[in-house]
C-alpha cells in the first residue's frame, strides 16, 4: 500500500510539472514581432519573468500598452538573467544582436528562441550551434511559415514520392515594403540598417525560400547561389536592397526565392514542381495540386494544424519541458537554420560581385 502511494504521489508530482508554465525573458522589445508574447494571455503555458530593453522610451511604451510591472524590465542582459532565471529567452532585437544573446543564455543553460534568420553572418551561426552543443540548449528559429498547414502538406507529397524527384521550387514572400506596411520606427531602424539586419529583403524575406528548401531536401546544401538585388526605392531603403531574386541550384533541382518590399499584396507562398507532378501552397491552408498529367489540377482545404503549432511560444514551450522533440531536419531547429544563413550569406557576396557564388563541399 506504502509502496501504490508513493508511487502515485510520484505521478501527480510529474504531471504538476509538465503543467508549470516556462520561466520565459523577452530580450529586446524594437522587433516588430515581439507583441506576439504579449497577446496570448488565453494561453498558460508561459510565465513572463523578465524583460530586457536599454531603451527607456521602448520600455515606457509597452509598460503602459500592455499595463506591465516595470519590475518586470531591466537595462543590463546578465542582470535580468542571474535575477530571475529564465528557462527559456525569447529574442526580438536587431538579428545581429542573436548571437550576444545566446552567449549569454548559453552557459546559463537558458534555451533560446530567435526571430528569423538565425544570425546575419556565417561564422555567427556557427558560433551559436556551437554554443548550443556544447551547453545542451535548444536555439529555435521561428519562422511563421513553419506553422502552415500547406507546406507541411506539400512536403508530406515529396517524401511519400507523390510528386517525383524535386526539379523546381518556386518560393514568393514579402510586402509592398516596411514602410508602405506601417511598421514601428524602431522595427524600421533595424530593417534598413545592413549590420542590424544583414540586408534588406534580401535577409527579410529570402530566409524564407532557403528555410523551405532546405527542408525539403532534408538538409542538402546547394551547390551554388547566385543573386540579385536591386533598390527600387532608394528614396525610402538607402542603405539596403529592397529587391531580390536568389536561385539555388542543386545537382538536379533549382529554387528561385523572390524576396520583395515591392510585391502589390503580401504574399507567402511556395510553388514545388516534381518529375511526376506539382503542388502549390497558395497560403496556410490551401493546396493547389496536379499530381499526374492525366488529371486536372485539384484545390485542398486544410485544418489549420493543432497545438502546439498554433504559436511559436507554445512550441518553445514544448520543446523547453521535452513535450515535443525537434528531429535534425526540422524548420525550426539549428541543422537547417545554420544552412540558411550559409546560403543568405553567400548570395549577398553574389549580389555585390555579380557573380555565382560556389559553396565548398
Amino acid at each position: 500500500m506504502k509502496t501504490a502511494l508513493l508511487l502515485l504521489m510520484g505521478l501527480l508530482s510529474i504531471n504538476t510539472m509538465a503543467q508549470s508554465p516556462v520561466r520565459l525573458a523577452v530580450a529586446g522589445l524594437s522587433h516588430g514581432h515581439v507583441g506576439w508574447v504579449f497577446n496570448r494571455a488565453d494561453k498558460k503555458d508561459m510565465e513572463l519573468v523578465g524583460i530586457y530593453e536599454p531603451n527607456p522610451e521602448l520600455v515606457n511604451l509597452f509598460a503602459e500598452k500592455y499595463k506591465l510591472d516595470k519590475k518586470l524590465f531591466f537595462s543590463d542582459l546578465n542582470k535580468m538573467l542571474d535575477q530571475v532565471k529564465p528557462e527559456a529567452v525569447s529574442a526580438f532585437g536587431a538579428i545581429n544582436e542573436h548571437i550576444t544573446i545566446v552567449r549569454a543564455c548559453a552557459p546559463r543553460k537558458i534555451h533560446v528562441m530567435v526571430e528569423k534568420p538565425l544570425a546575419t553572418t556565417f561564422s555567427d551561426a556557427k558560433e551559436i550551434r556551437k554554443l548550443a552543443e556544447q551547453n545542451a540548449i535548444q536555439v529555435l528559429t521561428n519562422y511563421e511559415t513553419s506553422w502552415y498547414a500547406s507546406n507541411q502538406y506539400v512536403n508530406d507529397l515529396v517524401q511519400q514520392g507523390k510528386l517525383g524527384d524535386i526539379r523546381k521550387v518556386m518560393v514568393n514572400d514579402g510586402h509592398q515594403g516596411p514602410k508602405e506596411i506601417g511598421v514601428s520606427k524602431e522595427f524600421f531602424e533595424i530593417l534598413t540598417d545592413p549590420e542590424k539586419n544583414g540586408a534588406g529583403a534580401l535577409i527579410d524575406f529570402g530566409c524564407y525560400g532557403a528555410n523551405l528548401m532546405t527542408w525539403l531536401l532534408k538538409g542538402e546544401r546547394p551547390v551554388s547561389v547566385t543573386a540579385v538585388t536591386h533598390q527600387n526605392k532608394p528614396d525610402i531603403y538607402k542603405n539596403v536592397d529592397d529587391e531580390a531574386s536568389i536561385i539555388l541550384q542543386y545537382p538536379k533541382a533549382q529554387c528561385i526565392i523572390q524576396g520583395s518590399w515591392n510585391w502589390s499584396f503580401a504574399r507567402k507562398d511556395m510553388e514545388v514542381y516534381g518529375n511526376k507532378g506539382y503542388a502549390v501552397a497558395v497560403n496556410p491552408t490551401v493546396v493547389r495540386q496536379r499530381l499526374n498529367e492525366k488529371s486536372p489540377e485539384e484545390t485542398i482545404k486544410l485544418d489549420p494544424r493543432p497545438a502546439p503549432y498554433t504559436d511559436p511560444f507554445s512550441v518553445l514551450a514544448d520543446v523547453v519541458q521535452g513535450r515535443l522533440k525537434l528531429d535534425k531536419n526540422d524548420l525550426y531547429g539549428l541543422p537547417v537554420n545554420v544552412t540558411v544563413v550559409e546560403i543568405l550569406e553567400a548570395a549577398r557576396t553574389s549580389a555585390k560581385s555579380g557573380k555565382t557564388v560556389f559553396l565548398n563541399k
